[in-house]
């Protein structure tokens, strides 16, 4: 039924429907270790490619069993990349989540992209994208794709110019807000614009799991625009903090197999008052951490298997990489699942594992399967790639930092054009920049409070960062430190020296 609130616009009470079960309310999907192909379906010769680019949460490195993890799984993951192209030199936008979706959307790294931190704005949501941004959202929709996105968004609350459905969107299902998105049981989420209560969630009572929610708009969304060439995009909130899955067979895989202690925080539990920030009680974390990632995989799988079913998987781009390094809240240990890999730190670090992560990337008949390319590239590569393959040139107006990475795709006789550098910033913690030119990468910490220091690392030698040269280098330490100066234009909104506002 529809309820009218003050200060907030129509809202929809969704009842529990039938896919909702007993334990916790979950619908879960079916771990696909096998995909087959579907004999018939639309002929998609004729229509431009579609996209689906799938970003998990706090997901590290060394968390899919393709690049390394052994204490799980990754079986639909490891598929993808099977049967498409690994990049092992990949990074994201930022190390964490808002700063690294708006260099993702705006095709800017954090020097100019607009949203450099998550910055919160009451009572729910995250500072905005500003009016008329020019988004991956956008392009697509002026190549004449329907556009959607469903999961977390973080850059703008709702009904602001940041708002997803102002950015290019013809459709939002999910978290708008960050803060929000702490909880896997949450109160309401948004679809289309309307705030959607979730009736057992709201009373206190863990009973509707968001992520599968978000799921199934996910998977109707395909089954809607089967027709039509789109662009989906699937911001996964797993396998962020807190710790917290349904109590089911994929939880059960992982029940008792870890010696591990119960993480027990005060005051965190599920009611009527509960802190959205905060992290639920876990007694497995451990297994509960793989159990995430599971189901994360899961959902990968029942993406790639309904683009089959549905006749789209050879005329379809699959990517897939993760917003930041992992997490080390609510009782997860990425270093008992040596989540960051061959790396060290992980996520509000910019060393290596805070901010390298894997790129997978298929597209049938055009990547080649089982491949793997060690191209320098980030998150802001995206706009350009998509909008080389979408031909739709990007304004004069739109200032851009990202390359098409196109060429190493689909090898393509073109040349591929290399970064020159790539550079990234983070407010908290005091205050770090980064930069890598070729080999080499530094780190300046300390830029808040005028105390800076310079550390340098030859990553062909030395890709856990464990050697700092920079007083056998200076001069190339006073180049990148020109660069990292030039690279970054101070924001009002995101000024150099407070963050006192962020949340995580």
């Amino acid at each position: 039924m529809l309820i009218k609130s003050p200060g907030h616009k129509t809202e929809l009470t969704i009842s529990q429907n039938k896919k909702t079960m007993k334990n916790h309310g979950a619908y879960y999907p079916v771990l696909l270790l096998s995909l087959s192909a579907c004999s018939e379906g639309i002929n998609n010769q004729s229509k431009p490619m579609n996209v689906v680019y799938i970003l998990a949460d706090d997901l590290g490195y060394g968390d899919l069993s393709c690049t390394g993890q052994k204490l799980f799984s990754t079986p639909n993951i490891d598929k993808l990349a099977a049967e498409g192209m690994l990049f092992t030199n990949h990074y994201a936008g930022c190390t964490v989540s808002a700063p690294s979706r708006s260099a993702l959307m705006t095709g800017q790294h954090t020097g100019h992209t607009p949203i450099r931190g998550n910055k919160e704005i009451k009572p729910e949501g995250q500072f905005p994208l500003p009016d008329n941004t020019y988004t991956i959202a956008t392009m697509f929709k002026e190549a004449g794709f329907i556009t959607g996105a469903f999961g977390k968004w973080g850059l703008g609350f709702p009904g602001s110019t940041g708002d997803p459905l102002n950015t290019g969107f013809d459709h939002f299902y999910g978290y708008n807000c960050q803060a929000e998105a702490h909880r896997y049981y949450p109160k309401h989420l948004w679809d289309d614009g309307k705030k959607v209560i979730l009736e057992g969630n709201s009373r206190g009572i863990p009973t509707e799991y968001a992520p599968d929610l978000i799921q199934e708009k996910a998977i109707e969304f395909l089954e809607t625009n089967k027709e039509k060439p789109f662009f989906l995009f699937l911001p996964y909130t797993l396998p962020h903090a807190e710790l917290l899955v349904p109590d089911d067979s994929l939880f059960n895989c992982y029940k008792g197999k870890y010696n591990e202690k119960p993480y027990l925080p005060k005051n965190s539990e599920y009611g009527l008052n509960m802190d959205v920030m905060a992290y639920s009680p876990q007694e497995y974390p451990y297994a509960t951490f793989a159990a995430m990632v599971t189901r994360l995989d899961a959902y990968v799988g029942e993406i790639v298997s309904k683009l089959k079913e549905l006749g789209l998987y050879d005329n379809t781009m699959i990517m897939f990489t993760s917003d930041n390094g992992p997490h080390c809240e609510g009782g997860a240990n990425p270093s008992f699942f040596n989540s960051s890999g061959p790396f060290r730190g992980i996520k509000r670090d910019l060393t290596e594992g805070g901010i390298r992560l894997p790129l997978i990337v298929c597209a049938p008949g055009k990547v080649a399967p089982n491949s793997t390319s060690s191209l320098i590239c980030a998150s802001w590569d995206m706009l350009p790639t998509f909008s080389e393959m979408s031909n739709v040139e990007i304004p004069d107006s739109v200032k851009i930092d990202g390359i098409s990475i196109l060429p190493t795709l689909f090898g393509e006789d073109k040349k591929q054009i290399e970064h020159e550098y790539l550079f990234w910033e983070f407010h908290e913690q005091g205050g770090s920049m980064a930069i890598r030119r070729g080999k080499w990468k530094a780190i300046k910490q300390g830029v808040l409070s005028g105390n800076e220091k310079i550390s340098l690392y030859d990553l062909t030698t030395d890709s856990k960062e464990n050697n700092d040269l920079s007083m056998r280098y200076p001069q190339i330490v006073s180049e990148l430190d020109s660069l990292m100066n030039e690279a970054h234009n101070e924001s009002p909104v995101f000024p150099f020296y407070d963050s006192s506002d962020s949340v995580k």
